[in-house]
């Protein structure tokens, strides 16, 4: 079994408009139930980042507050991390997610049926 992050654009490609950031998070966790199927455990930084960020009283998606939670929820929770997922969509955050996964020696994979059934 393993703790698989899901990384791909959240706010990339969105001009910060909500209903756009909306679409990318359904893109994202539409890839949690099948990594849970296969008997792995699925993690996305925003599941962590945003609670954070709301109770920091961030007031806008790219302030200050949102910048010191967002992107170093993913880098920490990769720490602990087994692989990542990385879906299609142009993110530097996601880029950066997979710099770091690779770095710590993490398996990467680009799309959910490359990733094996737990034993």
């Amino acid at each position: 079994m393993k703790l698989i992050l899901i990384a791909g654009p959240y706010r990339s490609g969105t001009n910060n408009d909500p209903k756009l950031i909306q679409a990318n998070m359904d893109r994202l966790e539409a890839e949690a139930l099948p990594i849970f199927r296969k008997g792995h455990i699925p993690i996305i930084g925003e599941w962590v980042a945003n609670p954070l960020i709301e109770l920091a009283v961030s007031k806008e998606v790219g302030d200050a507050v949102f910048n010191e939670i967002q992107y170093p929820i993913a880098h920490r929770l990769l720490t602990k991390c087994d692989a990542i997922l990385r879906i299609e969509g142009a993110s530097k955050g996601a880029d950066q997610d997979v710099k770091i996964a690779k770095a710590l020696g993490l398996k990467i994979y680009y799309d959910v049926k490359e990733i094996p059934d737990a034993e």
